[in-house]
């Protein structure tokens, strides 16, 4: 069990369990450094914060995980220490959470023509406060026997090869990465090998601005951690990681602080906020 881990969602947008809760958690697993990082969305920062001072020895990290559009692809972007009273900031997220609504509204209706019938109030209870995300509707699904697992969800319906996939309203990977810069955040690249040409984008997203990459994900292999690790070597990047912890079980990701992360990463991290003068909490 890893102590650090710095990408973690919540009810503030597809997680399970609440900001509070997933600090608890972590605090009782011995973790001393977490980010809560949620689909755009930074509702889930104040009180994951409130909650840690209960905790002294955890320390959290204000972040957000910002979605991009590229052809048939995305590129996310986390921004550590973000500036997350920013109203700016806020406004731009709070349009791409509608942009969540309303995709996942028609992934409904997509669902129904393979005759998967869901209701639009259920899913919302399931994503509760959050902004309503795939997960909310593989729940739903599993929730009326029409899978198995959540996994059998994404991979026979809502993942993006899938009948029921849509696309959404999204802005670029360099957009995203100008928008962390904007409100004093540092921008670090998720999960790099979910697109293809991993190298390709940093040294498009460099020049942006990227201090980061995820080195360190749920089923990376040592192969994947040492490729990844070179990239940051040789473009002068730190090399993050974390769960990507949803709550939706060890059958579809890696638990609470499951990914080995190096407690490096984090403190690289701070010190570069520190040289930048970001505002830590």
């Amino acid at each position: 069990m890893s102590t650090v881990d710095l990408h973690i969602h919540s009810t503030a947008s597809d997680g399970k369990f609440t900001p509070e809760e997933i600090v608890r958690q972590a605090a009782q697993l011995g973790l001393k450094y977490i980010a809560l990082a949620d689909h755009d969305s930074v509702d889930g920062i104040v009180p994951a914060l409130q909650a840690a001072k209960t905790f002294p020895r955890l320390k959290v990290f204000p972040c957000v995980e910002v979605s991009t559009d590229v052809p048939h692809s995305e590129v996310h972007i986390l921004g550590y220490f973000i500036d997350y009273t920013d109203q700016d900031l806020k406004v731009t997220l709070e349009r791409f959470r509608n942009s969540r609504q309303t995709r996942a509204q028609k992934m409904i209706e997509k669902l129904a023509d393979q005759g998967i019938y869901l209701k639009w109030a259920r899913v919302k209870e399931i994503a509760g406060s959050g902004s309503v995300g795939r997960p909310h509707i593989a729940q739903a699904m599993l929730e009326k026997g029409y899978i198995n697992s959540i996994r059998e969800a994404f991979l026979k319906y809502i993942g993006r090869d899938g009948p029921a996939y849509v696309e959404r309203e999204k802005m670029t990977p360099a957009e995203a990465v100008g928008l962390v810069l904007r409100v004093r955040g540092l921008p670090v690249l998720a999960h790099p090998l979910a697109t293809d040409g991993a190298e390709a984008w940093i040294t498009e997203l460099k020049p942006a601005g990227l201090v980061g990459i995820e080195a360190y994900c749920n089923n990376y292999t040592t192969e994947d951690i040492n490729y990844l690790l070179s990239l940051a070597q040789k473009y002068d990047l730190v090399p993050s990681g974390g769960s990507d912890f949803h709550g939706l079980g060890a059958e579809f990701e890696a638990p609470l602080g499951g990914v080995n992360v190096p407690i490096e990463s984090a403190e690289r991290l701070i010190a570069l906020a520190k040289e930048r003068t970001l505002k830590l909490v």
